[in-house]
């Protein structure tokens, strides 16, 4: 396991208030529910299913609820994926529309890496350049409007095989995103 802690526990990102408020329980409340059911020893979509049929807990709430669960109890790593891999992501918003902030973020992996993107999805709802990178990983651009000409860039870099670099990655993708310009329209 690596020395250097840069993805946080999920329960670091989302607080047991909102837990709370959009699931009625406590986050503590729901692992104590999963234990007593024996779900330490359930799959991860065993476990949000339970809490989605058994519970009324909202999808997106159960996947989240499901990986505190699993953080909390030893059976995954924070940013640790459920087949075992590791991955890092990081956002920023730009003064910039969709399709020139993704073109432009696209052109800065590439430049970075010598790969061109697999796909470069611009007429998806939520447009995406995806990059196959050595030994199996990958990188994910992707780009969703905020409104006002402004527009969310991120990038993901999955299947890394073991957590022993999450910090060097995490920086790497800050800085390609922060080498982000956009060339203003008219």
């Amino acid at each position: 396991m690596g020395t250097q802690r840069t993805v946080g526990a999920s329960a670091d990102n989302v607080g047991d208030d909102a837990v709370e408020r959009a699931t009625g329980t406590t986050r503590d409340a729901w692992f104590a529910l999963l234990d007593a059911a024996g779900a330490v020893e359930w799959r991860h979509q065993t476990i949000a299913t339970w809490l989605v049929t058994e519970r009324g807990v909202d999808p997106w709430w159960a996947q989240g609820v499901t990986v505190a669960y699993e953080q909390a109890r030893g059976i995954r790593r924070p940013g640790q994926r459920q087949d075992g891999t590791f991955e890092v992501s990081v956002t920023r918003t730009v003064a910039a529309e969709v399709e020139p902030a993704l073109r432009a973020l696209a052109a800065v992996v590439t430049a970075q890496t010598g790969v061109e993107p697999l796909a470069l999805n611009l007429a998806a709802k939520y447009p995406t350049a995806r990059f196959v990178l050595e030994g199996g990983e990958f990188l994910l651009a992707s780009a969703s409007a905020r409104g006002e000409g402004k527009t969310s860039i991120g990038l993901v870099r999955g299947r890394m095989p073991s957590d022993d670099d999450l910090a060097g990655a995490k920086a790497t993708l800050r800085g390609w995103l922060d080498s982000v310009t956009v060339e203003p329209v008219g």
